[in-house]
């Protein structure tokens, strides 16, 4: 694996660089502050200028993950979607699209165990891509007669999770499966049926 190397004065991002190539390809917990040093092109002791241990690696991979989600749900949310639900169904497609993309920060973020609480700037990132579900969620169901309708957070995290799971299950390599549908029109299907269930959309005939 050749090294990164850095410039002057970007010796935090090279860290991350080369702590996200690491955890393409090891796994968030498959490797060491030596490998991430070495791979920058630096000594272990340089790592600590910046980072206090693997975690802070991980976390800051997490944070910049979450920075770039965000503004992709919000970009796909916002734009010129011409119903609610068009704008919904947009935001799976990009939850999809970013983890084909960012591997390493998408791992960072959902598979790590970093936790959000422990750095402010991560714990208002991760609730800034979240709030973007939700909102798309509110505003569809906000027709819904109010008794009948789920809590937003709830119709959004229902949501979230199977985008998650087409994601885990059939739009990775490691772990994944081959299916016998793209993942987008496995997301799509599975989006449908939910909707349908709260009366948001036709049935099929």
């Amino acid at each position: 694996m050749p090294k990164r190397g850095y410039h002057h004065g970007n010796l935090k991002q090279a860290l991350v660089e080369a702590t996200l190539t690491l955890i393409e390809g090891k796994g968030p917990t498959g490797f060491t502050v030596a490998e991430a040093a070495k791979l920058a092109g630096v000594t272990p002791a340089a790592v600590y200028r910046h980072f206090n241990g693997r975690e802070a690696l991980i976390a800051e991979c997490a944070l910049q993950g979450h920075r770039i989600f965000g503004d992709l749900m919000e970009h796909a949310y916002a734009d010129g979607r011409p119903t609610a639900l068009k704008a919904f169904e947009a935001t799976g497609r990009a939850y999809l699209a970013f983890a084909r993309k960012f591997p390493g920060h998408y791992m960072a973020m959902f598979e790590s165990g970093v936790n959000l609480q422990s750095n402010p700037d991560l714990a208002l990132a991760s609730d800034r891509s979240r709030g973007v579900l939700e909102q798309a969620a509110m505003r569809l169901s906000e027709n819904i007669p109010e008794h009948k309708r789920p809590p937003a957070k709830m119709f959004s995290s229902h949501i979230w999770a199977l985008s998650h799971g087409v994601v885990e299950l059939f739009a990775r390599g490691t772990p994944g499966s081959k299916s016998p549908y793209p993942p987008e029109d496995l997301l799509e299907a599975g989006i449908g049926i939910y909707l349908r269930g709260l009366g948001l959309i036709e049935p099929d005939h």
